[in-house]
Protein backbone atom coordinates (compact mmCIF):
# COMPACT_ATOMS: atom_id res chain seq x y z
CA UNK A 1 0.00 0.00 0.00
CA UNK A 2 1.34 3.32 -0.75
CA UNK A 3 2.01 5.93 1.85
CA UNK A 4 -0.51 8.16 -0.27
CA UNK A 5 -3.22 5.76 -0.21
CA UNK A 6 -2.72 5.42 3.61
CA UNK A 7 -2.87 8.93 4.47
CA UNK A 8 -6.04 9.20 2.31
CA UNK A 9 -7.75 6.12 3.68
CA UNK A 10 -6.96 7.37 7.25
CA UNK A 11 -8.35 10.82 6.57
CA UNK A 12 -11.83 8.97 5.12
CA UNK A 13 -11.90 6.83 7.80
CA UNK A 14 -11.77 9.67 10.24
CA UNK A 15 -14.43 11.39 8.60
CA UNK A 16 -16.61 8.53 8.82
CA UNK A 17 -16.24 8.48 12.58
CA UNK A 18 -16.78 11.96 12.98
CA UNK A 19 -19.82 12.04 10.56
CA UNK A 20 -21.21 9.11 13.03
CA UNK A 21 -20.13 10.72 15.97
CA UNK A 22 -22.16 14.30 15.12
CA UNK A 23 -24.61 12.34 14.15
CA UNK A 24 -25.24 10.52 17.89
CA UNK A 25 -24.29 13.86 19.30
CA UNK A 26 -26.98 15.86 17.81
CA UNK A 27 -29.33 13.08 18.56
CA UNK A 28 -28.03 12.12 22.10
CA UNK A 29 -25.75 15.11 23.12
CA UNK A 30 -22.06 15.31 23.16
CA UNK A 31 -21.68 13.11 26.40
CA UNK A 32 -23.73 10.44 25.03
CA UNK A 33 -20.52 9.76 22.08
CA UNK A 34 -19.33 6.84 23.01
CA UNK A 35 -16.26 4.98 21.79
CA UNK A 36 -18.17 1.61 22.06
CA UNK A 37 -21.06 2.85 20.46
CA UNK A 38 -18.99 4.62 17.56
CA UNK A 39 -16.87 1.09 16.99
CA UNK A 40 -20.15 -1.12 16.45
CA UNK A 41 -22.24 1.59 14.37
CA UNK A 42 -18.82 1.39 11.85
CA UNK A 43 -17.73 -1.93 12.40
CA UNK A 44 -14.83 -0.76 14.03
CA UNK A 45 -12.82 -1.61 16.94
CA UNK A 46 -12.67 0.74 19.60
CA UNK A 47 -8.78 0.84 19.20
CA UNK A 48 -9.72 1.41 15.72
CA UNK A 49 -11.84 4.11 16.65
CA UNK A 50 -10.19 6.04 19.57
CA UNK A 51 -6.64 5.77 17.40
CA UNK A 52 -7.95 8.46 15.31
CA UNK A 53 -8.09 10.74 18.06
CA UNK A 54 -6.32 9.24 21.64
CA UNK A 55 -8.90 10.43 23.98
CA UNK A 56 -12.41 11.06 23.92
CA UNK A 57 -12.14 14.49 24.92
CA UNK A 58 -10.25 14.95 21.62
CA UNK A 59 -13.23 13.05 19.98
CA UNK A 60 -15.66 15.24 21.46
CA UNK A 61 -13.46 18.38 20.52
CA UNK A 62 -13.35 17.02 16.94
CA UNK A 63 -16.99 16.45 16.64
CA UNK A 64 -17.47 20.52 17.87
CA UNK A 65 -15.22 21.55 15.56
CA UNK A 66 -16.77 20.01 12.56
CA UNK A 67 -20.33 21.44 14.11
CA UNK A 68 -18.88 24.93 14.13
CA UNK A 69 -17.70 24.23 10.72
CA UNK A 70 -21.01 23.32 9.21
CA UNK A 71 -22.83 26.49 11.35
CA UNK A 72 -20.30 28.67 9.85
CA UNK A 73 -20.91 27.18 5.95
CA UNK A 74 -24.73 27.13 6.43
CA UNK A 75 -25.19 30.63 8.66
CA UNK A 76 -22.86 33.16 8.20
CA UNK A 77 -21.07 32.13 4.87
CA UNK A 78 -24.62 32.49 3.25
CA UNK A 79 -25.46 35.99 4.64
CA UNK A 80 -22.53 37.01 2.77
CA UNK A 81 -23.72 38.49 -0.03
CA UNK A 82 -26.36 40.80 2.03
CA UNK A 83 -26.02 44.52 2.89
CA UNK A 84 -24.05 44.81 5.66
CA UNK A 85 -26.37 45.66 8.72
CA UNK A 86 -30.17 44.48 9.41
CA UNK A 87 -30.13 42.70 6.22
CA UNK A 88 -26.92 40.51 7.06
CA UNK A 89 -28.08 40.11 10.57
CA UNK A 90 -32.09 38.67 9.29
CA UNK A 91 -30.35 36.43 6.71
CA UNK A 92 -28.02 35.00 8.99
CA UNK A 93 -30.23 34.29 11.76
CA UNK A 94 -33.39 33.60 8.97
CA UNK A 95 -30.00 30.59 7.85
CA UNK A 96 -29.67 29.69 12.04
CA UNK A 97 -33.87 28.79 11.91
CA UNK A 98 -33.82 26.90 9.36
CA UNK A 99 -31.21 25.10 9.86
CA UNK A 100 -32.35 24.00 13.06
CA UNK A 101 -35.58 23.29 11.71
CA UNK A 102 -34.60 20.80 8.97
CA UNK A 103 -34.22 18.13 10.69
CA UNK A 104 -35.98 18.68 14.06
CA UNK A 105 -33.05 18.78 15.82
CA UNK A 106 -32.45 22.30 17.22
CA UNK A 107 -29.08 23.48 17.54
CA UNK A 108 -25.93 21.29 18.07
CA UNK A 109 -24.24 24.50 19.04
CA UNK A 110 -27.26 25.64 21.72
CA UNK A 111 -27.78 22.10 22.86
CA UNK A 112 -24.00 21.25 23.42
CA UNK A 113 -23.55 24.46 25.20
CA UNK A 114 -26.58 23.68 27.48
CA UNK A 115 -25.02 20.55 27.86
CA UNK A 116 -21.56 21.88 29.08
CA UNK A 117 -22.45 24.91 30.76
CA UNK A 118 -21.65 23.86 34.05
CA UNK A 119 -18.64 21.47 33.08
CA UNK A 120 -15.43 23.38 33.23
CA UNK A 121 -12.42 22.01 31.12
CA UNK A 122 -12.05 21.94 26.97
CA UNK A 123 -14.89 21.25 25.40
CA UNK A 124 -16.81 23.85 27.21
CA UNK A 125 -13.78 26.48 26.67
CA UNK A 126 -14.79 25.37 23.13
CA UNK A 127 -18.05 26.22 23.04
CA UNK A 128 -17.50 29.54 24.68
CA UNK A 129 -15.41 30.44 21.70
CA UNK A 130 -17.45 29.56 19.24
CA UNK A 131 -20.55 30.63 20.81
CA UNK A 132 -17.83 34.23 21.48
CA UNK A 133 -17.23 34.46 17.86
CA UNK A 134 -20.55 34.45 16.86
CA UNK A 135 -21.66 37.18 18.97
CA UNK A 136 -18.84 39.20 18.17
CA UNK A 137 -20.33 39.28 14.44
CA UNK A 138 -23.88 39.75 15.27
CA UNK A 139 -22.57 42.84 17.74
CA UNK A 140 -20.52 44.20 14.67
CA UNK A 141 -23.48 43.75 12.51
CA UNK A 142 -25.68 45.70 15.05
CA UNK A 143 -23.35 48.63 15.23
CA UNK A 144 -23.26 48.31 11.40
CA UNK A 145 -27.19 49.26 11.21
CA UNK A 146 -26.73 51.90 13.95
CA UNK A 147 -23.91 53.65 11.98
CA UNK A 148 -26.02 53.53 9.37
CA UNK A 149 -29.35 54.58 10.56
CA UNK A 150 -30.51 51.45 9.82
CA UNK A 151 -31.57 51.11 13.40
CA UNK A 152 -32.09 53.98 16.05
CA UNK A 153 -28.65 55.61 17.88
CA UNK A 154 -29.98 54.51 20.98
CA UNK A 155 -29.88 51.01 20.20
CA UNK A 156 -28.01 49.24 22.82
CA UNK A 157 -26.08 46.22 20.94
CA UNK A 158 -25.88 44.11 23.74
CA UNK A 159 -29.54 44.42 24.44
CA UNK A 160 -30.45 43.57 21.14
CA UNK A 161 -27.96 40.84 20.41
CA UNK A 162 -29.45 39.53 23.96
CA UNK A 163 -32.60 39.36 22.51
CA UNK A 164 -31.40 37.81 18.88
CA UNK A 165 -29.84 34.68 21.17
CA UNK A 166 -33.32 34.74 22.89
CA UNK A 167 -35.47 34.08 19.63
CA UNK A 168 -32.74 31.17 18.87
CA UNK A 169 -32.82 29.64 22.24
CA UNK A 170 -36.80 29.46 22.00
CA UNK A 171 -37.18 28.07 18.89
CA UNK A 172 -34.24 25.71 19.28
CA UNK A 173 -36.32 24.14 21.63
CA UNK A 174 -40.05 24.66 20.20
CA UNK A 175 -38.74 22.74 17.73
CA UNK A 176 -36.90 20.12 19.23
CA UNK A 177 -38.59 19.44 22.39
CA UNK A 178 -42.63 20.80 21.13
CA UNK A 179 -42.34 20.03 17.54
CA UNK A 180 -44.36 23.14 17.22
CA UNK A 181 -45.01 23.07 13.55
CA UNK A 182 -45.03 27.09 13.95
CA UNK A 183 -41.70 27.53 15.47
CA UNK A 184 -39.71 28.82 12.41
CA UNK A 185 -42.69 31.32 11.81
CA UNK A 186 -43.04 33.10 14.70
CA UNK A 187 -38.94 32.97 14.65
CA UNK A 188 -39.03 34.91 11.69
CA UNK A 189 -42.00 37.30 12.54
CA UNK A 190 -39.95 38.22 15.81
CA UNK A 191 -37.16 38.65 14.19
CA UNK A 192 -38.55 41.26 11.70
CA UNK A 193 -39.68 42.86 14.53
CA UNK A 194 -36.48 42.96 16.11
CA UNK A 195 -34.86 43.85 12.50
CA UNK A 196 -36.70 46.06 10.74
CA UNK A 197 -35.48 46.26 7.34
Amino acid sequence: MSPRKSVTETAATRTRILECALASASADGLEGVTIGRLAAELEMSKAGVIGHFGTKEALQLAVLDTAVDRFVQRVPARAVGARPGTERLARAFGEWIDYMAEDGRGCFLTSVGTEFDDRPGPVRDAVIAALSRWSAYVLDEIRTAVDSGELPQDTDPDQLAFELDGVVLATAQAVRLHHDPLATTRARRTLARLLPS
